[in-house]
């Protein structure tokens, strides 16, 4: 690549003062491989020498900048179109750091918890998606788990294009959404995985903004407790002895054939981990912050759905946050409603999930540019991450197509739109039904409760009228007052429109549920 040679001049006559210079560097989301978003002014920064000019080539066009008394430095390229790949040069001094087969496409980050992080390798038909994952326009980049309070400027990790080997370990759900996009888009697209499995939502927001919010007190007055009396030296030296204990007990139940007791499990520092308010803003998310974006896709829930009516405020609270750190608007943001779990029941129970799936719900109606992929059936009971990755991928990329890209797609899960008694019956209509509404496997519609004004919810019956409606009935409720679809950990129901995508759990009533209170 030629650089200018006004460029070179400057650059020689600043070397020629005498001036010291520091180590150029960059942080690792920049480097060969990588994928810059196309038609965005994207943001590029580092460190050098304070007061140092830096220059940045690409796309045969240069930008200049210089670092501040710290030696921090930031500008912003011109927007590029897709097209072949580039090479960019950044220069500060003598030194020059030159990246690679840079492409220009569509970046999207992957966020969450297991859900998210759960790899191709261990999803549906694994040996078949690593074998034929050869999409060498498909970038991939993982960020490790570091939790600390300290904000982290810098990672360890390096762009790779996506074949059989390195597609193995990335996020499934990142990299079936990204795959749909591509070969929808033709275009090259870029993620970034940042997902630790078991995070709280807490500990994606920045410490200081969960701390000045009243809702959070009990939250962040057990945190403090625990920070203040956790010893995790001494926890390390118990385990140590219980561990030798252990060994002695197994040693001879082993010589007396007793059955082995189980060995204690290595404790975990809840300072360093995924639970902590903060520590995933500061370790995982920071040093991402900024670089350019089309939108976010997320799977989380599971850590807070003993919180759920807390989660109504906190999930809103931290996507408005990362958005207000990226300084790029409202961005888009999609996230994963949680999947059926744990042991089907006959009869209508109270369920934190079902609560954390509605305040997921509500999150829509708060922020604008956000969507919920629902996926109600495609879980397991028996295990909490479901293999079915590829379905749930390809949900989130319905909405990504259609609101980002311009395909027509139906892309939105029905969800209840209002309700109407007539005698004995209540009448649901809903929205967003597509073509009609459809009911899976039998003609009947499954999954609906209903009760009167004593909340004693019983199964009810129910047909389908017209293409958004649901008539909904029980002999035992005479004068009924609230309906409810779905309402379970892991619901029986069977309600979804002609093109297969599936009814939005939801509630007409607005009564207490079993996490109201819960807040820490």
């Amino acid at each position: 690549m030629k650089i200018h040679r006004s460029i070179v001049v400057g650059l020689g006559l600043f070397l020629g003062a005498g001036v010291s210079l520091a180590e150029l560097k960059l942080p690792s989301i920049f480097g060969s491989h990588m994928v810059l978003q196309r038609d965005h002014a994207n943001p590029v920064w580092g460190k050098a020498d304070p007061g140092a000019k830096v220059f940045v080539v690409i796309d045969g066009k240069t930008k200049t900048t210089e670092a501040d008394k710290k030696g921090n430095w930031k500008l912003k390229l011109d927007p590029m179109k897709v097209g072949e790949p580039r090479k960019m040069v950044v220069e500060s001094g003598s030194d020059r750091i030159q990246y690679d087969d840079v492409l220009v496409g569509e970046v999207w980050i992957c966020s969450g918890q297991s859900n998210m992080q759960w790899p191709v390798s261990n999803s549906n038909d694994a040996a078949i998606e690593s074998l034929t994952a050869n999409y060498p326009n498909i970038r991939l980049i993982s960020v490790p788990q570091v939790g600390t309070q300290e904000e982290q400027w810098d990672f360890k990790g390096e762009w790779q294009a996506c074949n059989p080997e390195t597609v193995k370990s990335f996020s499934g759900v990142g990299y079936f959404f990204g795959r749909t996009l591509h070969q929808a888009l033709n275009v090259p697209i870029g993620l970034v995985d940042n997902a630790w499995g078991g995070s709280a939502a807490e500990a994606w927001v920045k410490r200081d903004l969960m701390e000045a919010d009243p809702v959070f007190d009990d939250l962040m007055e057990r945190w403090e407790q625990t920070e203040k009396t956790y010893n995790w030296e001494k926890v390390q030296v118990d385990y140590k002895k219980s561990l030798e204990k252990w060994k002695e007990n197994a040693a001879k139940a082993r010589k007396e054939g007793k059955r082995v007791p189980n060995q204690p499990r290595a404790p975990r520092n809840p300072l360093t981990g995924q639970h902590r308010p903060g520590n995933l803003y500061a370790g995982v998310l920071k040093p991402t912050i900024g670089y350019g974006i089309r939108g976010a896709i997320w799977y989380q829930g599971e850590s807070n759905s003993g919180r759920a009516y807390q989660y109504r405020h906190l999930f809103s609270k931290m996507i408005q946050h990362w958005r207000d750190e990226w300084k790029q608007g409202d961005f888009p943001f999609y996230w994963v409603q949680l999947a059926d779990f744990r042991n089907e029941v006959d009869q209508p129970q109270d369920s934190a999930w079902a609560e954390l799936r509605e305040a997921q719900t509500m999150t829509m109606d708060k922020l604008k540019n956000t969507g919920e992929a629902v996926i109600i059936r495609l879980g397991e009971g028996r295990d909490i991450h479901p293999r079915n990755k590829q379905d749930v991928g390809k949900r989130l990329a319905r909405w990504a197509l259609a609101k980002d890209y311009g395909i027509e797609i139906p892309y939105q899960s029905p969800r209840y739109k209002s309700m109407e008694k007539k005698g004995n019956k209540i009448v649901v209509t809903f929205d967003h039904v597509g073509s009609t509404l459809y009911t899976f496997d039998v003609n009947e519609p499954i999954g609906f409760t209903i009760a009167g004004a004593d909340k004693k919810f019983v199964n009810a019956k129910a047909r389908l009228i017209g293409k958004d409606k649901v008539e909904v009935w029980s002999d035992e409720v005479k004068d009924p007052a609230s309906v409810r679809y779905a309402w379970a950990d892991n619901p029986i129901c069977n309600l979804q429109t002609r093109e297969g995508l599936f009814v939005t759990p939801f509630r007409t009533d607005d009564w207490d549920g079993v996490t109201k209170n819960v807040t820490k």
